[in-house]
């Protein structure tokens, strides 16, 4: 095995654990858990549900597959606190769109190349990218990981 399929495996099994013991907790809280806050004060769990799909859906043009499937969670679920006013879908509705997302970026995934995952990622200019080659695809995905973990942490709180 090739250095980069080493490493390609290496923050893709990391991304697809976090992924599956994401939606295991999920599985297992009821709606009426993550319409709760985790803390006083803080986010629900459906809030961070809707941040974690929009974060997902972003990675689309971002790693250059496309077009976001839910534009309309960018407002809802980033630029705007949780108990904004703003509406957001059902607890039901956003664990099907949390299923879609994942299984969306899986599909996309495994149909790069180990070599293209060090190809620049959408938000990075050629110039920048020839004096910082780490910002590529792959390293989205190992941050994009990194940050799942984290809000799966708050969801243990429910």
């Amino acid at each position: 095995m090739e250095q980069q399929e080493i490493m390609v495996k290496m923050v893709l099994d990391n991304w697809y654990s976090t992924v599956a013991n994401t939606d295991k907790l999920l599985r297992a809280l009821t709606d009426e858990q993550l319409e709760g806050d985790v803390a006083p004060g803080r986010n629900s769990g459906k809030y961070l549900l809707g941040h974690l799909i929009a974060v997902n859906d972003r990675m689309l043009p971002l790693l250059g597959f496309g077009d976001a499937h839910y534009p309309y969670f960018t407002e809802v679920f980033l630029t705007s606190a949780d108990k904004s006013g703003k509406e957001m879908p059902s607890v039901s509705e956003l664990r099907k769109c949390w299923s879609e997302s994942i299984e969306r970026l899986d599909q996309h995934f495994k149909s790069l190349k180990p070599a293209e995952w060090f190809q620049k990622h959408n938000s990075v200019s050629a110039e920048d990218f020839a004096k910082e080659p780490h910002r590529n695809r792959l390293n989205v995905v190992l941050g994009r990981a990194s940050h799942l973990s984290n809000h799966q942490g708050q969801l243990l709180l429910l």
